[in-house]
């Protein structure tokens, strides 16, 4: 397995706001190992553009970035995922396709950004908020030897990932 590429999924219910954010930095901090793909249960269609302002301001990849159904992956021909990880609460409680090739999941649940409210700036920080936890559950999880670990302690690993909070700034 090793020099594999593993394919991770992150679904959320919108599709719009923090699984595109993951899935932006997992393709920036796994380059070569990790392909990484977004979708929701009920997405909104359009990426959040306070996301989209937020990884571009860092230099990170958005090309291709597009709000989109779950529906995607799990018909014949869609990419093989390896990982799948829910990031938000309500999508970790529906019912989710049945995914071909038993994919390891976790889920990393964390506040949705796009939800707060008040000025330009609360809504931007809570972006920024939910960028840096995401960051450092991806550092963490790229930094796992995948290869050298058996199913289970693989899923011990994800679901410590997902109570993971971001480093104080």
């Amino acid at each position: 397995m090793e020099g594999r590429i593993y394919n991770a999924l992150f679904l959320c219910t919108g599709n719009s706001a923090r699984s595109i954010l993951a899935e932006s930095l997992l393709c920036h901090r796994g380059a070569g190992r990790f392909r990484a793909y977004s979708a929701g249960s009920f997405p909104k269609g359009i990426v959040h553009p306070c996301a989209l302002d937020l990884l571009r301001s860092l230099h990170m990849p958005v090309d291709g970035l597009r709000s989109k159904s779950w529906n995607e992956y799990a018909v014949a021909g869609a990419p093989a995922m390896d990982f799948i990880f829910t990031v938000c609460d309500q999508a970790a409680g529906e019912v989710c396709p049945i995914w071909p090739g038993n994919p390891a999941t976790a889920h990393w649940g964390m506040p949705d950004p796009a939800a707060v409210e008040g000025s330009e700036l609360d809504r931007r920080n809570a972006f920024r908020a939910a960028l840096r936890q995401l960051d450092n559950r991806i550092q963490l999880f790229t930094s796992l030897g995948i290869a050298a670990l058996d199913r289970l302690a693989l899923k011990r690993e994800l679901d410590r990932i997902g109570k993971a909070d971001a480093p104080p700034t």
